[in-house]
């Protein structure tokens, strides 16, 4: 019998692009980037993901009144009610962090925020939460640290990716 391999390190905070990419390979992770100019807004991408297979999606980085940090990473047409989330997450109420939280949290700034940045969390301060309806997709897209590229991988792939962070993935049915 073949002895498992433990999962390569993942790269310093705050990760690159390249850096990002670079553990994808090392991980076995099979990819695919599409650069494009940057969009700021679900809205602003439509044009891209005509282009896209995939789940595309939207990332709510929040804080709660007690300033735990939550990044949801949601299919884009799944609707979030903040106002009443925090009862179902059990936590404070929950606002948007604020973009210099975000960066000292997850090394991204407004309009990148992506599932991928946890990658820049090592200490795990930051919970992650996936959409049920996002891992429904076969593939599932994210920027890639920043908003001027979109990189496709498989639901089961950002699985992986997640667990090699030393995570357990957090899926949520948000239209229960």
């Amino acid at each position: 019998m073949t002895p498992r391999l433990a999962p390569p390190d993942p790269p310093a905070s705050p990760a690159s692009r390249a850096d990002l990419l670079a553990f994808l390979d090392a991980l076995g992770i099979a990819h695919r980037t599409v650069d494009h100019p940057p969009v700021f807004t679900v809205a602003e991408g439509d044009a891209i993901k005509a282009d896209m297979p995939g789940g595309h999606t939207k990332n709510l980085f929040l804080k709660d009144k007690k300033g735990a940090l939550i990044l949801i990473s949601a299919l884009q047409s799944t609707t979030i009610d903040l106002k009443s989330l925090h009862h179902r997450l059990d936590c404070a109420r929950l606002s948007f962090g604020k973009p210099e939280l975000m960066h000292e949290a997850l090394g991204v700034t407004p309009g990148s925020v992506t599932a991928f940045a946890i990658v820049n969390d090592p200490a795990r301060l930051v919970r992650f939460i996936l959409d049920a309806a996002l891992m429904n997709h076969e593939l599932v897209n994210f920027h890639p640290l920043k908003n001027d590229a979109t990189t496709a991988v498989s639901s089961s792939d950002l699985l992986s990716f997640v667990r090699a962070l030393g995570r357990e993935p957090e899926i949520f049915d948000f239209s229960a």
